[in-house]
C-alpha cells in the first residue's frame, strides 16, 4: 500500500488517466504504456461504464466505445495486469460504485490486488457510505482513494482525508471532468485548503488540468500531483499514436 505515497513524494508529479478498452483494449495498454515512457508517476485505469456522472463529454465517449468493445470490468483487470507486466508505475482503477456491487466488494478487490492494481477510485461512493469497501481495501492491501472539492467544508474535508489512502483527490471544479483552457477560479484555494486537511497525505488535484502550465500552478500551491486525463484522450480521439501520446505526457511532465 505504500506505492502510491512512494510514487508521489516530493511533489511535481503526473498521474494519467487512459480509458480501459479505448480506442480498442491493445492500443489502450499502448497508451497507458505510452504515458509511463513519457514520464506518468501513476496510471489512473479507467473502468467504462455506461453512466459516468462524474465524467465530461471526452471521458463518456471513450467509455461508450470501450463499452462497444465489449470492455468489461473483468477485461479492464485483464488489461491492468498486461500492463503490470511491462511497469512497476502504480495503477488506480478508477470506476463507478455499481460494478463493483454487481461483483461484491471482496471479490472485486482481490481481482485488483491479483492484477497488480494498487488502488481505487470510486467517485460516486461517499466518504460516509464507504467504510466496508476501505476495510476490505485494508484487507486486501489496497488504496482507496477519497474525493474532495470547492464545497467541502474544512471539517469535512479533514475527515475524508483522514479516510483516504494512497492520496487525497482535489475536484479543482465544480461539474464533470474535460481540459479547460484555464484553471477554474479558486482552485488554489481548495488546494491550499486539502493540504491542510491531509496532514502528510499528498494530494493530486484534476479536473480540468490540461496544460504543463496548470500542472505548474498546482504544483505551486502545493499538490504533490497533477492528474490529467481528458487532454489526453482527446489527443486519442484525433487519432493519436502511443509515440504522439508519449510526447504530450512528457510536455505536460516538463
Amino acid at each position: 500500500m505504500a506505492r502510491i505515497r512512494e510514487a508521489l513524494a516530493g511533489g511535481g508529479k503526473l498521474i494519467c488517466y487512459i480509458t480501459a478498452g479505448y480506442p480498442t483494449p491493445e492500443l489502450s495498454v499502448e497508451h497507458a504504456l505510452a504515458c509511463v515512457d513519457g514520464g506518468a508517476d501513476v496510471l489512473e485505469l479507467g473502468v467504462p461504464f455506461s453512466d459516468p456522472v462524474a465524467d465530461g463529454k471526452v471521458i463518456q465517449y471513450t467509455s461508450q466505445k470501450a463499452l462497444e468493445n465489449g470492455t468489461t470490468p473483468h477485461r479492464v483487470f485483464d488489461l491492468a495486469r498486461e500492463i503490470r507486466s511491462h511497469t512497476d508505475v502504480p495503477i488506480v482503477l478508477m470506476g463507478y460504485y455499481n460494478p463493483i456491487f454487481q461483483i461484491g466488494e471482496g471479490r472485486y478487490v482481490e481481482l485488483s490486488a491479483q492484477s497488480g492494481v494498487d488502488g481505487l477510485i470510486v467517485p460516486d461512493l461517499p466518504c460516509e457510505e464507504s467504510l466496508s469497501l476501505r476495510q476490505r481495501c485494508a484487507a486486501g492491501g489496497l488504496d482507496l482513494v477519497q474525493l474532495v472539492g470547492p464545497t467541502t467544508s474544512a471539517e469535512r474535508m479533514r475527515r475524508i482525508a483522514a479516510a483516504s489512502s494512497g492520496f487525497l483527490y482535489v475536484v479543482s471544479s465544480l461539474g464533470t471532468t474535460g481540459a479547460r483552457n484555464a484553471l477554474p477560479v479558486g482552485a488554489a484555494a481548495v488546494v491550499r485548503r486539502a493540504r491542510a486537511a491531509a496532514g502528510d497525505l499528498p494530494v493530486g488535484v484534476g479536473f480540468g488540468i490540461s496544460r504543463r502550465e496548470h500542472a505548474a500552478a498546482m504544483h505551486q500551491e502545493g499538490a504533490h500531483a497533477a492528474i490529467v486525463g481528458s487532454a489526453i484522450l482527446q489527443g486519442m480521439i484525433d487519432g493519436a499514436s502511443p509515440e504522439e501520446t508519449r510526447r504530450l505526457v512528457s510536455g505536460l511532465k516538463g
